[in-house]
């Protein structure tokens, strides 16, 4: 991936979380730099890629029984604590 670089992070770490870093970094033969900044694309997928696995989450649920209007409203109102 080819990619331009042009913000510099100053980022402090405890030593734990530095050594989990490193070791990782090591195992890949990869720089520290880029195991975070491939940890910040794994954690933080932009918004587009969120909402396109959400919406292949959605499409390739199973089907439900859904009970009519009334019963699905109490249902959700259940849900949110508000009915009995």
């Amino acid at each position: 991936m080819c990619m331009s670089l042009d913000r510099r992070l100053q980022l402090l770490l405890d030593e734990e979380r530095y050594e989990r870093v490193a070791a990782a970094a090591r195992e890949q033969r990869i720089s520290v730099a880029a195991v975070i900044r491939d940890a910040i694309d794994q954690s933080l997928a932009p918004v587009h890629r969120r909402r396109g696995a959400a919406a292949r989450s959605i499409l390739s649920a199973s089907q439900m029984e859904v009970p009519p209007g009334d019963g699905l409203l109490g249902e959700l109102e259940t849900l949110r604590g508000g009915g009995a």
